[in-house]
């Protein structure tokens, strides 16, 4: 696994975007729309760009750190590998929560991350959609968690495609039978679950954080179980950024120094 890292997660991304996608357009949510095409392009442009970037932020990878680090509680621990794989996926992923609702509340953050939440749309491609800077942020917090927490490069790569793989599920435009859809919220985040977190309301906006497992919002109190809107309408994203200018790459890449309110 360790030799094939690259290689895994290139296959996982490119079979559930390729999945997702053609779900959310054979069972879908929401009617696509003029603007769709053009946010695809520019959503897709962004994960090229942030790939790149990965790679300035920290050359050798999370999975090459995490190989080198001899620190760490997890490294003092003898236990089942299998055991570990689990909690340290569960471990990060709560890390993840917590990221995500600081970027939230911390302005200069949200502004950043509201890059994600401008997307008037809402599909496999939104998963992609975020800033090269918030990328390199979110990777050095789950450095930092790798180097205390002493994860190992196999926990590191099982929970990146976990990571990957539902962050495209949870954002497609799918619509899941509602007896099923009940049942797997319970337990992981679904498109219904996080589609609510996209809605242009903000308390609505300010909910529903999980990125893989949906005990979190339950756990901490925020979640919230539907919108007071039809999120088939356009009711999703920021009031603020609606125009085809505004999906445009370079308006994308500028947002977060525009002056005002996001």
């Amino acid at each position: 696994m360790l030799n094939n890292e690259a290689f895994l997660r290139l296959v996982f991304f490119i079979f559930g975007l390729g999945l997702f996608w053609l779900l959310g357009l054979f069972f879908k949510y929401r009617n696509l729309s003029e603007i769709d095409k053009w946010r695809w392009i520019n959503n897709l442009f962004l994960i090229i760009l942030n790939s790149f970037f990965v790679r300035l932020v920290l050359p050798l990878g999370l999975v090459a750190f995490a190989g080198q680090n001899s620190f760490g509680l997890f490294n003092s621990l003898d236990w089942s590998p299998l055991l570990e794989i689990a909690i340290s996926i569960v471990a990060l992923d709560l890390i993840i929560y917590f990221q995500h609702l600081i970027f939230h509340f911390v302005p200069v953050l949200w502004k950043l991350h509201a890059v994600h939440h401008s997307d008037p749309g809402f599909d496999t491609t939104t998963a992609l959609r975020f800033h090269p800077i918030e990328i390199g942020l979110s990777i050095v917090v789950k450095a930092l968690a790798i180097f205390i927490l002493g994860i190992s490069p196999v926990s590191v790569i099982v929970f990146e495609i976990i990571l990957n793989f539902s962050a495209m599920f949870n954002h497609s435009n799918f619509q899941l039978p509602k007896p099923l859809e009940i049942v797997i919220a319970r337990f992981v985040v679904t498109p219904d679950f996080h589609r609510v977190h996209h809605s242009i309301l903000e308390p609505e906006t300010n909910s529903n954080y999980g990125f893989f497992l949906s005990i979190w919002d339950r756990l901490f109190g925020t979640f919230k179980a539907k919108s007071i809107n039809d999120l088939r309408q356009n009711v999703i994203g920021l009031e603020k950024y609606r125009s085809r200018k505004d999906q445009r790459i370079d308006s994308l890449l500028m947002q977060p120094f525009k002056k005002g309110k996001t």
